[in-house]
């Protein structure tokens, strides 16, 4: 198997992008082959135009085909605020050839939610479709839940002078997180759903507890980042660990004094230990 992460995080550009600016950034690549590139996306930038942000200007499809001087074509997705590995083939066949693949990917995700999560759980609940009110216009209101399965790993745990209602301090904790389905914003409904919103979610969250972190430790972003992505390469058949690196708030929980080690982390992964949590099985709640 093979493990590709950034180097060095001093020699690379920041992997967080909190707001657009007029000169594109340098994307981190993480791993390239003549079949594939992957990339650390920034927080807060968009993969591709879309009718829903009109006046934004910078793209990661746009400027990595300009920072490759190739086009690329993008394997999965990743949210506007959410962080880290993207996964883009280099022709459209071997693109192709990964949306015929048979083999699921993994995809693990670090965040940060409120309150103490103690137990690790796999959390069996089924979620209707998300629509936008523009874009799925006239789509079908009247679909059935979908299946969707989070294992839900707890990493660390802290307590924070910030005053949240009749309390002088905020508890938060610190999630390994893997989707094993696919449903959009599929991580952020299931953690608002336990009562335990992943920070900065201004969609699905607690906008009163963000604003009083967000003053704090002056980081408003989503503290969601897809953090490693386990495939088999399309061509070569080889496993393939594509990670990320550590977000910037898992910093601030290094700050003050919870150690991250990547190496741990990955241990964990390979161990298995979330395919084998205990299951909670929760009814669709009807829309």
């Amino acid at each position: 198997m093979s493990i590709h992460s950034p180097t060095s995080t001093a020699a690379m550009p920041h992997p967080e992008l909190e707001s657009s600016s007029t000169a594109p950034p340098v994307l981190d690549i993480i791993y390239q082959d003549e079949w594939l590139v992957a990339i650390n996306k920034p927080a807060g930038m968009l993969v591709h135009r879309s009718f829903l942000d009109k006046h934004e200007t910078v793209f990661v499809l746009q400027t990595l085909r300009n920072q490759l001087g190739q086009h690329v074509f993008p394997l999965h997705r990743l949210d506007r605020p959410t962080s880290g590995v993207l996964l883009f083939a280099l022709s459209a066949d071997i693109a192709s050839q990964v949306s015929q693949q048979q083999r699921p990917w993994q995809k693990f995700y670090l965040a940060t939610v409120r309150g103490h999560l103690v137990h690790g759980l796999q959390l069996d609940y089924p979620l209707f479709e998300e629509l936008d009110a523009i874009a799925d216009k006239f789509a079908n209101t009247d679909k059935a839940a979908q299946t969707a399965v989070t294992a839900i790993y707890p990493l660390a745990r802290m307590e924070l002078p910030i005053a949240e209602r009749r309390f002088t301090t905020s508890r938060y904790s610190l999630l390994l997180l893997q989707p094993f389905t696919g449903r959009k914003h599929q991580l952020r409904r299931h953690l608002a759903h336990l009562f335990h919103p992943i920070l900065g979610d201004t969609t699905h969250g607690d906008n009163k507890n963000n604003r009083r972190f967000s003053d704090f430790a002056e980081l408003s972003r989503l503290q969601l980042h897809a953090w490693m992505l386990c495939l088999a390469h399309p061509v070569t058949g080889e496993p393939l660990s594509l990670c990320a690196g550590l977000p910037n708030f898992v910093e601030f929980w290094q700050e003050r004094g919870v150690v991250v080690d990547e190496q741990e982390l990955k241990a964990l992964v390979a161990s298995q230990v979330l395919s084998q949590l205990p299951i909670r099985v929760d009814a669709a709640i009807a829309k």
